[in-house]
């Protein structure tokens, strides 16, 4: 009985950006659970490198190249996806960027990139595959929010505020669709080992010991941390969560942090 709940046997689910790291975690542990796995990247040769590292890994992936901001071409690609593979059942919007950059020195052109493609694409992708679930009277979305949805911090002003309005458009988005059994949920991870912050990770270099330390369980968190939390909003057992951000970050936001010694 409790494997039914979590089971995605017959499910199609889109991770966008999902060529690497968190995006590939994510759609690796939807198709442990039984979903047909499609995703998308600007580069084909990074699709074409994806796929065989699903396949190294048992799963029979389907790469498709378009640009989440470029409305077109979403709408083109999830019609693509639905004569090939099936109507989306499962959409995770992980696809995004971060620039570091003071707000003073940034210019207009960096901060509307961000916005585009970290606010802007899960607006246009969510809205491409809502008629077809639509259609079938049930979906799932789920937005890769951040701890930045609700917290601040030096240099990422343009990702804050695009994740900031993540997660008020999940909200919306769950009030919209909700009455066609359609859950829109976050998952707002913490700090991540990923290849991208290995060099952050090194002993001794003050970022690493600074979000050891700002992090009530002590360690990074990994990729596999957020495979549970995305197949239980993927699932049957969320079909009650709606509007909802899951953070995943070891209990920081939970934590005013240590004492000064």
């Amino acid at each position: 009985m409790l494997e039914e709940f979590f089971n995605l046997n017959g499910k199609i689910a889109l991770v966008t950006g999902a060529t690497h790291g968190i995006g590939m975690a994510l759609a690796e542990a939807l198709a442990g659970a039984g979903a047909t796995i499609v995703f998308n990247d600007l580069n084909q040769d990074r699709i074409d490198a994806a796929i065989l590292e699903y396949k190294s890994k048992g799963i029979d992936a389907k790469g498709y190249l378009f640009d989440v901001t470029n409305e077109d071409a979403v709408y083109a690609a999830v019609a693509k996806i639905a004569e090939e593979v099936g109507v989306i059942d499962i959409l995770i919007n992980n696809a995004g960027i971060i620039k570091r950059i003071p707000a003073i020195e940034m210019s207009a052109a960096d901060f509307r990139q961000v916005i585009d493609i970290d606010l802007n694409g899960p607006f246009i992708v969510s809205k491409a595959v809502a008629p077809g679930m639509i259609a079938k009277g049930s979906g799932k979305i789920i937005n890769i929010c951040s701890m930045m949805s609700e917290l601040g911090r030096e240099t990422v002003s343009a990702y804050a505020a695009a994740k900031g309005g993540l997660k008020m458009l999940t909200k919306n988005l769950a009030c919209e669709w909700a009455q066609h059994n359609i859950q829109v949920n976050g998952i707002g991870p913490g700090y991540i080992a990923t290849s991208q912050t290995a060099p952050l990770r090194e002993p001794g270099h003050p970022f690493n010991t600074f979000i050891v330390g700002r992090t009530p369980a002590e360690r990074w968190g990994t990729p596999e941390d957020l495979q549970g939390p995305a197949i239980f909003l993927s699932s049957r057992a969320s079909d009650f969560v709606n509007g909802h951000v899951l953070y995943v970050d070891g209990g920081i936001l939970a934590y005013i942090g240590k004492l000064p010694s």
